[in-house]
């Protein structure tokens, strides 16, 4: 039975795991800080490990990518979307109005919350909250937890509904998202490829490319290699190398498998003008609707 290393029970990436998955029997292991997920794998506690990378409202999430370039050395096996529904979870019974009026927010006292799965909800919070105190934590099931560890206070957390059943609190609003197409990407990284079996995936690699210094137009000219061969880039996106100031690698994702003709040549044609490439994964990428339609099946 493979071991699968995520954020705790309740979680985004908890609920985006078990999607995935469906019904394979897997183990899955929880852990508070996503440098605990990362290092379980790394350490061999687990086979692989769930990493959310990347989100329709707040775009990447910078320090998930430095771990997985700079702290860990473990290719991308799977990756997949997966929609981020947050609610408002608390004790309605504490934060209820007169009778009928449903939740008095002026009662609640403090807003927990990921500061990624925050962003996602700030006009809804400004717009009934304004007092509220907001408070940054690990992931929304801590933010849950907590909740629940500190009844009478009017502690509420943003969070899923998964963690609000595995915590017994309430979901005082649903859907508080500002955004309705509110997704995330997720990556499976693991020593061994692995696929789950769908008809809806198409192949993906991604890259880290670094410029040779001193080169007018490397950029462009890398560019080059993948539009003549007509291979499509979803995304590119520069970071700091974080060796000195101004330097930058270019991570890329390739709708191209790495055993294909192409994609193989373009990398020969970079490396050849003194640009460093690393894979960092090929592998199948699933839509949400065909893991959906699989799931329902």
């Amino acid at each position: 039975m493979k071991r699968i290393a995520l954020l705790p029970e309740g979680s985004v990436s908890h609920e985006a795991a078990l999607h995935l998955f469906g019904d394979e029997p897997v183990e899955l292991l929880h852990f508070k800080q996503i440098s605990d997920v990362f290092m379980a794998t790394v350490s061999g506690k687990s086979d692989y490990s769930v990493i959310p990378m990347e989100n329709t409202i707040e775009g990447s999430v910078s320090l998930h990518m430095d771990w997985l370039v700079h702290e860990v050395d473990i290719p991308m096996r799977i990756e997949w979307v997966y929609p981020s529904i947050q609610n408002l979870v608390g004790r309605r019974e504490e934060l209820e109005g007169t009778a009928g009026s449903g939740i008095d927010y002026s009662k609640v006292t403090k807003v927990l919350s990921h500061p990624v799965a925050m962003a996602q909800c700030l006009q809804f919070i400004r717009s009934r909250m304004p007092h509220a105190e907001l408070e940054h934590v690990g992931s929304t099931s801590e933010a849950v937890e907590l909740v629940k560890q500190h009844p009478g206070i009017g502690w509420t957390a943003v969070g899923t509904a998964l963690g609000a059943k595995h915590h017994g609190l309430d979901i005082l609003a649903e859907k508080v998202t500002d955004h309705d197409n509110n997704f995330t990407r997720f990556v499976l990284i693991g020593s061994d490829p692995l696929q789950i079996p769908s008809k809806s995936y198409e192949d993906k690699t991604s890259i880290l490319v670094t410029l040779p210094e001193d080169f007018p137009g490397a950029l462009h000219q890398v560019l080059s290699a993948f539009a003549w061969r007509k291979l499509n880039l979803s995304r590119i996106e520069s970071r700091p190398t974080k060796k000195r100031l101004g330097s930058y690698y270019f991570y890329m994702d390739v709708l191209a498998p790495m055993d294909s003709v192409l994609l193989p040549s373009a990398i020969g044609e970079i490396e050849a003008l003194g640009c460093q490439v690393r894979i960092l994964g090929s592998y199948p990428s699933y839509s949400y609707e065909g893991l959906k339609s699989e799931v329902q099946k």
